[in-house]
């Protein structure tokens, strides 16, 4: 399959709501940029960019499993400070360690950047001269990118500005908080434009790109974060009747690059990473497998600096195939069996993560995935039952636990579900969704997290003060002071 590699970003104006003192040039650029189907597409690359930047490092799933119950870091400075949530609004001390790209600033930076380039696209693709068709597909991907990005930015620091208009000016870039159901229905507006723009379904989608079913999945999310139950569960239903996707027979073979083209049939959008693309692979295997490149079977270089708790790891039903993903040895260079309690420098109940595993490629190169059908079964699963229909949330819970334990998906089996409730929903998104950036939200927007994350230690992180106001992590420092619009989250004054 065609696999869209983004190479090239689009500067155009600026990347995050930052004050200039100099005058704007840009528009005598983009005056005489987006004349046609090759500026146009040129101008889309820009905007999916921030999709890469996000994955890349990625930020766009270390802060959230950092903070969250399954996955942790190892103890350097900077990457602890999420996890012991000691973190300030400038970001201090990931900024002192280096480490400001994996920091919750960066999530702010890039999808703003994002945002700016979609509104460029959304503002100037349509008087290119071009094949209509294609044109307004390109605008309708931009403005799916857009509904991501408002979608990362809110569940991340709550009220957020909405941007729509490219910063022609300096003051354009000038823009206040709005209220979280405004973004939302800004979110909502943009997928319903998408919707309209005729994207292919799955299979003749090109890869990175999203499909038909994708804009319902992205709209399923959003609306489950917004609590929207009904739209959730149409949204997902629709994604789910339409039979373009199906869950794989084996849950480990979802993340193998090996079955990359194979999991195409799960994985409805994602991050399609690529080592030969300058900027545009994931260092994420690397961080998963044991320190000093030890184990082939990971990547051909791993730093040993994310792990899983043993508590998260022994919660699996050992039939759970979903825990093999997860291991407590690992087989090293010469194909010596290594207990997990010879990890150093970590804590000896260290698990290792075995999603995301890269051992063929000299740079890493797995995917992301960033919607995938076990989630939009689970989703559809929590809105009947927020809606109380009990049975019809048993139905989705139930195919996903016969697919994690290898038994027919349309047969009741011993493993299936007889009640459900909401900490039984989110145990399942939990052993379903680890390393994939959702537990810290599962936990937040539920309120869960004041509960779960003090009981949430090992002997590396004894303790994890969590307060009320990590809920939502601080509006960065630096875009208050050059933004005098934007209000700091209430509990972060």
């Amino acid at each position: 399959m065609k696999k869209l590699i983004i190479t090239l970003t689009l500067s155009v104006l600026m990347a995050s709501c930052q004050k200039m003192d100099e005058t704007v040039y840009s528009s005598i650029y983009t005056e005489n940029f987006y004349q046609n189907a090759s500026d146009a597409e040129k101008a889309l690359f820009a905007a999916y960019a921030s999709v890469a930047d996000l994955s890349g490092v990625p930020v766009m799933l270390l802060v959230p499993e950092s903070s969250a119950d399954q996955l942790y870091p190892r103890a350097v400075v900077g990457r602890n400070t999420l996890t012991q949530f000691s973190y300030d609004a400038n970001y201090t001390a990931l900024k002192t360690a280096g480490r400001v790209t994996e920091s919750p600033q960066s999530i702010w930076e890039f999808c703003y950047k994002g945002i700016e380039s979609c509104n460029w696209v959304i503002e100037k693709v349509p008087g290119a001269t071009m094949e209509e068709v294609r044109k307004g597909q390109i605008i309708g991907e931009a403005r799916f990118l857009r509904a991501f990005y408002h979608w990362m930015l809110t569940k991340n620091f709550g009220d957020i500005p909405v941007k729509t208009k490219p910063s022609i000016t300096e003051q354009d870039a000038i823009v206040g908080n709005s209220p979280k159901a405004d973004v939302y229905q800004q979110i909502y507006q943009d997928l319903e434009e998408a919707a309209k723009a005729g994207f292919p379904s799955f299979p003749q989608v090109e890869a990175g790109r999203p499909s038909r079913e994708a804009v319902d999945a992205l709209y399923a999310k959003a609306a489950l974060y917004n609590e929207d139950w009904q739209v959730a569960l149409a949204k997902a239903e629709a994604v789910i009747q339409s039979g373009a996707y199906a869950l794989m027979p084996d849950v480990t073979k979802v993340f193998t690059i090996a079955d990359e083209e194979a999991a195409r049939i799960e994985n409805i959008w994602a991050f399609e990473g690529d080592y030969l693309a300058p900027g545009r692979a994931t260092s994420f295997p690397s961080l998963l497998g044991p320190p000093g490149s030890s184990a082939p079977e990971y990547a051909k270089t791993t730093f040993g600096s994310v792990f899983a708790y043993q508590a998260f790891f022994d919660s699996f039903d050992a039939r759970d195939n979903r825990r093999k993903l997860l291991d407590t040895n690992y087989v090293d260079k010469e194909g010596k069996v290594v207990a997990q309690k010879n990890i150093t420098p970590v804590t000896p109940k260290a698990v290792l993560v075995k999603k995301y595993q890269d051992p063929l490629q000299n740079g890493p190169s797995c995917n992301i995935p960033i919607l995938r059908l076990a989630d939009i079964y689970l989703i559809a699963a929590e809105a009947a039952f927020r809606l109380e229909n009990t049975s019809k949330a048993l139905q989705y819970l139930n195919v996903v636990r016969r697919r994690a334990f290898g038994v027919a998906l349309d047969v009741p089996s011993a493993f299936d579900l007889a009640v459900v409730d909401e900490d039984i929903i989110l145990r399942e998104r939990s052993w379903e969704l680890y390393g994939e950036g959702d537990r810290w939200y599962d936990l937040t927007r539920t309120g869960k997290f004041m509960s779960v994350i003090p009981g949430a230690v090992n002997d590396v992180y004894p303790s994890r003060p969590v307060e009320q106001k990590h809920q939502y992590f601080p509006i960065p420092q630096d875009e208050i002071n050059a933004n005098p619009l934007i209000t700091q989250n209430p509990l972060w004054d």
